[in-house]
């Protein structure tokens, strides 16, 4: 498994996340469980799980998605101003940008990987039909 802490995707997806939280204190108290919540809950299950790397990732780019929208409609009810919502959705950018690269990059790997797989079990099934074909010549 990757030190995800060192992976700059990581970063910037946690440095969204701190941004978002301290942005989102000044939202309107009925929001608490609404909006701030949602907002929130997106921005911070980019960096947080771990347990299958490239799935992981994929939620990650969701939730990045699901976050610029929330920022957006948080704009259009004036809990942000147009200077905190544009920063946000720069800080967004950055990290879709750097996700994307990461992606690819394990996706390229993950690649690799099913051919050694692949490799592998097409040498054992045919290991295993060339040893099950000389068992029936021998009982023949």
């Amino acid at each position: 498994m990757r030190d995800y802490i060192k992976i700059d995707a990581w970063r910037l997806a946690d440095d969204l996340t701190v941004e978002v939280y301290e942005r989102t204190r000044s939202f309107p108290k009925e929001e608490m469980y609404g909006l701030t919540s949602q907002l929130r809950r997106a921005s911070y299950s980019v960096p947080a799980s771990k347990k299958d790397y490239l799935h992981f990732l994929y939620i990650a780019r969701g939730s990045l998605s699901e976050t610029q929208y929330f920022i957006h409609l948080a704009r259009r009810l004036d809990y942000l101003s147009s200077e905190e919502a544009d920063v946000l959705h720069e800080r967004t950018k950055l990290a879709f940008g750097c996700l994307h690269g990461l992606i690819r990059a394990v996706e390229k790997e993950a690649g690799k990987f099913r051919k050694v797989v692949a490799a592998i079990t097409s040498l054992a099934a045919i290991g295993l039909m060339r040893w099950s074909g000389s068992q029936l010549s021998v009982v023949s």
